[in-house]
């Protein structure tokens, strides 16, 4: 679904590891089981996605696949492969499921964003020249993040309304 870098501890939280782990090694805990995951999942997929939001999903996804229609041309030599729908949907998922833990019932642009560089990122297949010069995939999604407007959203007396930008 998405790919995070974990970059390698810094030397003090090294030293921390090694203080905690030489001793007695800390016991894991349950803190949920199988039957409230399955219940979080499902309220997750009822997390509304706005026609605009799904939109704005859908346009990210394909400026990895067309570049020049976003006006990335930059981006032509450096994607080998564009994002697949499998972005797309695990762009929704993972927004609707920030959503959720953020203690609403429905997704914004910022959810979008939020889970943008994860899930495209790790869809990509860059160049090899692109590979050769250090060039990350998130950077890429970064320039796609900037050059796709994001729908906005309106308040309206007490009420939200999503508008184009």
């Amino acid at each position: 679904l998405m790919k995070i870098d974990v970059h390698h501890p810094a030397a003090h939280e090294e030293l921390q590891i090694l203080q905690r782990m030489s001793v007695d090694p800390p016991e894991a805990t349950q803190i949920l089981d199988t039957g409230r995951l399955a219940g979080l999942q499902r309220a997750a997929e009822e997390v509304a996605v706005h026609e605009l939001i799904a939109d704005y999903i859908v346009r990210l996804v394909m400026a990895t696949r067309e570049p020049d229609q976003y006006r990335l041309p930059d981006l032509r030599g450096v994607i080998e492969i564009g994002a697949s729908p499998r972005a797309t949907l695990g762009l929704a998922a993972t927004a609707r499921a920030l959503a959720l833990v953020s203690g609403r019932d429905y997704v914004l642009p910022d959810d979008v964003r939020a889970v943008a560089r994860d899930v495209i990122a790790h869809r990509l297949v860059l160049t090899f020249d692109a590979l050769a010069d250090g060039v990350h995939a998130a950077d890429v999604v970064n320039q796609i993040l900037t050059a796709v407007p994001p729908p906005r959203v309106v308040w309206n007396h007490g009420s939200a309304a999503v508008t184009t930008a």
